[in-house]
């Protein structure tokens, strides 16, 4: 699980290096995980419905002799906090488990596009 430190951390890193000003609207990127494709394409209506755009549901790059597994990778643009992230963190473990995926995987950062 992604604590709220590590999340505070990040934060304090992207802040530092001047990247980015995160008190703006940025792309964020949500992963779950599940060995049935199908299972993660059955859940992201759910996902759709609440804001989240469906970028894609993808095979994982796996090591020969290992059992495969998929990624559901959904975003939305929006602000965040490291309290926020973290709130929205746990909705996701939560989800994850309510729908019986494997995990939730995290999130991942950047800028939105221009419109």
């Amino acid at each position: 699980m992604i604590t709220l430190e590590q999340l505070e951390e990040m934060f304090s890193d992207i802040a530092a290096k001047g990247r980015w000003d995160m008190t703006k609207p940025m792309l964020w990127g949500y992963f779950f995980t599940d060995s049935s494709p199908h299972k993660l394409n059955a859940v992201a209506p759910e996902l759709e419905q609440l804001g989240y755009g469906l970028v894609d549901v993808f095979e994982a790059g796996v090591d020969p002799g290992t059992e495969p597994y998929y990624f559901l990778h959904v975003e939305k643009v929006e602000v965040h906090s490291p309290a926020s992230l973290h709130a929205r963190n746990q909705d996701f473990y939560e989800f994850a488990s309510k729908h019986g995926l494997q995990s939730y995987d995290g999130m991942d950062v950047g800028l939105p596009a221009e419109t």
